[in-house]
């Protein structure tokens, strides 16, 4: 460690480290384009310059190591002019169209810009101009106007997901990024790069024009896609006369867990979440009343040949809930998971597709793949939030056994009857990801019609009150804590 002086106060940092960290460690805001955390240094943009003594012109952050008594300054008037250069660098052939850019309100160029005050072009001779609404594959668009040339893209698909699909071609103003000749963006992780984007270059091509982002409001979640448990915020919004939808879903910072990123098929499960959602009960296909449907669910699944099984994407909370139904009333429950080496690879997905597949074995469930293995000796089956549930619905079917489903999304013709229950992003609750790190996933949603989590949707089928659904939560704490 060594002591380091930032404008005039003296700071401890560890030596070599780039400045840039220490700064934003320190709460300093530095302009900046081309430096990411995940990325590192590239040193193109040149807007994070300071002013270090005993240097003759100022220097870029990104690209300078602490060393002991190292005196910077941040903000002095050959730093600002500096900047204020480049800025206007960037901004000679931008076509400044805040108004329709998707990127408004969200883009370091229009922070920098309205920060600066460069609100006049100097600019004598028109502006070079690029493709628009390139279409580069994988959901993301791209418009080279926009484009300050930071290379974060091109970087991303180089050093993380080593598919190389993007480049920057030609040189001085004429130099664009677009994808090489006979290629497109393909990777599993394309749709990074627009978050990678500081201004609206690359853009979602589900999120475009759709809602702009002051109007969002986000909550902290997690990733149900698989076992891998991203950290992610979910964007959302309920316009007026309408339910609350969900706009978008991106990666949370986690070291511990996804670093920056997540994978394309995480990003946009939103959609499936905002499909036609069932929030009335039913009996083979016909619409009931829930006291009724309550009913034929208590005399079905304490019927001592009935079997239950609850997908490993459950909370740690339901999973509880079940685990003391099964101790309690002696019913047989099993967990269902599915397996999918196709979807494995080498950054972030893995084949274990349920979320919480480590916490189903830290409490000690029957897991299982196959259905043979429940409906074998069933009289009936209950399934509770399987994402395959019509494999298992066609299982049933084979097998003659008459089933029940407590689920987020489907109802079924076959059903004998059918409850709905709060989705992942409408509950809250725990799980525990690879690597037995256990987090938190949110809810801000706030839906016309609110569905019952299934913690309180098994106490009603066991007519067990709200204090009493408490306490046993308050005894997964104890557990939790304490083993």
């Amino acid at each position: 460690m060594v002591q380091i002086s930032i404008n005039g106060k003296w700071v401890e940092a560890k030596e070599n480290t780039l400045l840039i960290d220490v700064l934003f460690g320190q709460g300093v805001s530095i302009p900046h384009f081309c430096y990411h955390p995940a990325l590192g240094k590239d040193g193109n943009c040149r807007m994070c310059m300071v002013e270090i003594e005993g240097k003759k012109r100022p220097q870029i952050a990104c690209d300078t190591s602490v060393k002991e008594g190292l005196i910077v300054r941040t903000n002095t008037p050959a730093v600002t002019q500096v900047r204020r250069s480049i800025l206007e660098l960037e901004l000679i052939n931008h076509p400044v169209d805040c108004p329709i850019c998707d990127q408004a309100g969200e883009c370091k160029l229009q922070d920098y810009y309205m920060e600066t005050g460069l609100y006049e072009s100097r600019l004598e001779t028109s502006k070079v101009q690029g493709k628009k609404h390139v279409d580069l594959g994988a959901n993301v668009m791209l418009d080279q106007e926009r484009c300050v040339l930071c290379a974060r893209c091109v970087r991303f698909t180089a050093n993380i997901t080593k598919t190389h699909e993007l480049g920057v071609f030609r040189r001085g103003d004429g130099a664009v990024v677009d994808t090489y000749p006979g290629k497109t963006l393909t990777n599993a992780y394309a749709m990074n790069v627009v978050d990678l984007c500081p201004v609206g270059a690359l853009t979602s091509k589900a999120f475009r024009f759709q809602k702009r982002v002051w109007f969002l409001r986000s909550f902290e979640a997690i990733c149900p896609g698989c076992a891998r448990g991203c950290s992610v915020f979910v964007d959302h919004h309920r316009a007026k006369y309408e339910d609350d939808l969900m706009y978008r879903i991106r990666p949370r910072v986690n070291e511990a867990i996804n670093g920056h990123f997540m994978c394309d098929a995480g990003r946009m499960l939103y959609e499936k979440e905002n499909q036609q959602r069932p929030v009335e009960a039913y009996s083979k296909g016909t619409h009931i009343s829930f006291e009724e449907a309550l009913e034929q669910a208590r005399k079905e699944i304490m019927h001592p040949l009935s079997v239950v099984v609850i997908s490993a994407s459950a909370s740690l909370e339901e999973l509880w809930a079940a685990r003391f139904f099964e101790s309690a009333l002696g019913l047989k429950v099993y967990v269902s998971y599915q397996l999918d080496s196709a979807f494995e690879d080498d950054l972030l997905r893995v084949r274990d597709r349920e979320m919480n597949i480590q916490g189903v074995k830290m409490l000690g469930f029957t897991c299982i793949t196959d259905p043979e293995v429940a409906l074998k000796e069933a009289r009936f089956a209950v399934l509770i939030g399987q994402k395959d549930v019509h494999r298992w619905m066609e299982a049933c079917t084979e097998h003659r056994v008459p089933f029940g489903l407590i689920h987020a999304h489907e109802t079924s013709q076959k059903a004998q009857w059918s409850l709905p229950i709060a989705s992942h992003f409408e509950r809250s609750g725990r799980f525990m990801a690879q690597g037995g790190v256990l987090q938190t996933s949110h809810t801000g949603l706030d839906k016309s019609t609110p569905r019952l989590s299934l913690v309180a949707v098994l106490g009603r089928i066991f007519d067990y009150s709200p204090a009493f659904m408490e306490e046993a939560m308050e005894k997964l704490e104890v557990w939790l804590h304490h083993g």
